[in-house]
């Protein structure tokens, strides 16, 4: 009888490296993590959970069997040590974007989306990055640090530059964080996604990164998270909202974070982080392929 291992990388996920055109990776880092860690476990908890994952996106009328797609797991960190852990992350994505590949990373904590970022900027310098959380991240430092989860979007300003960061779904900082991205660093809406579609016009002609912290649902619909905010979006807004930045845009890079898999038993969170890999990756194939945006599938444009 021959034993056949089962394969838990994403199951949509059938191309060899060389032959991708997405490389989806994992960092298992919740270091910095203030409130509920766990998070280092996100990868392979959705991974696991996307075998019971339909991946045809009827909203895309795509299959991601027909996209070329890698999943080169979790990258392997040394516990404990932070710099040496983003300069690993670093290192990867520039490996990754130096082989003409787009690079999804799944955290891991937010700080990690950190050297992804910065990866991604020194090969377009002209990015700009739409930030989907309910957390500011503008901190200049946090418990002593000044790179942690609740400082990497001040940090990451420091390289962009003003007018090149967009954040929706904001409900959450102290004062002096609303303060400063108020004084012209940051177009910041709080609450919800209100806008998004005036931005994504905006934004057409120019590379686009996404990081989408999915603490920005309302636990009600993903409790699985290191730091929850009521009064969140619901699954279906986050959803759409993802489909339509990724199919409209030239994104070069996304990130997917803070999900923390131990707080939620049901395992709706990891099905739920697994549908927004889902529809990000099948928006861009769509776009690749030419397919066009429609009004009348977008909830955003909907009465």
């Amino acid at each position: 009888m021959k034993m056949n291992k089962v394969d838990l990388s994403f199951q949509s996920c059938k191309s060899t490296y060389e032959e991708a055109d997405v490389v989806i990776f994992s960092v298992p880092m919740d270091a910095t993590t203030s409130f509920r860690p766990g998070t280092r476990f996100a990868g392979n908890a959705i991974r696991v959970d996307s075998i019971g994952v339909e991946w045809y996106s009827p909203y895309r009328e795509r299959d991601l069997n027909e996209f070329k797609t890698a999943d080169v797991g979790d990258l392997d960190l040394p516990i404990g040590a932070v710099e040496d852990a983003l300069d690993i992350i670093y290192d990867a994505t520039k490996q990754i974007l130096n082989d003409g590949k787009t690079p999804m990373m799944v955290g891991g904590e937010h700080l990690v989306s950190y050297p992804v970022i910065k990866a991604v900027f020194e090969k377009y310098p002209n990015l700009h990055i739409i930030h989907l959380d309910a957390h500011t991240d503008l901190r200049e430092s946090f418990f002593g640090r000044e790179l942690s989860h609740a400082t990497f979007m001040r940090h990451v300003h420091k390289f962009v530059g003003n007018g090149k960061i967009y954040q929706f779904g904001i409900r959450s900082g102290e004062k002096p964080e609303f303060d400063w991205a108020a004084s012209g660093h940051v177009a910041m809406r709080k609450f919800d996604f209100e806008g998004l579609d005036k931005v994504v016009e905006k934004l057409k002609d120019v590379p686009v990164y996404i990081t989408i912290d999915l603490d920005v649902l309302d636990p009600s619909v993903f409790p699985g998270t290191g730091t929850p905010e009521p009064g969140g979006m619901t699954s279906r807004e986050l959803l759409e909202a993802v489909r339509r930045i990724c199919l409209e845009l030239p994104i070069v890079g996304v990130d997917i974070v803070e999900v923390a898999p131990a707080y939620d038993t049901s395992d709706i969170t990891a099905i739920l982080a697994n549908r927004v890999v889902l529809e990000a990756l099948s928006a861009i194939a769509l776009k690749k392929s030419g397919g066009k945006y429609s009004a009348v599938r977008n909830l955003l444009d909907r009465d």
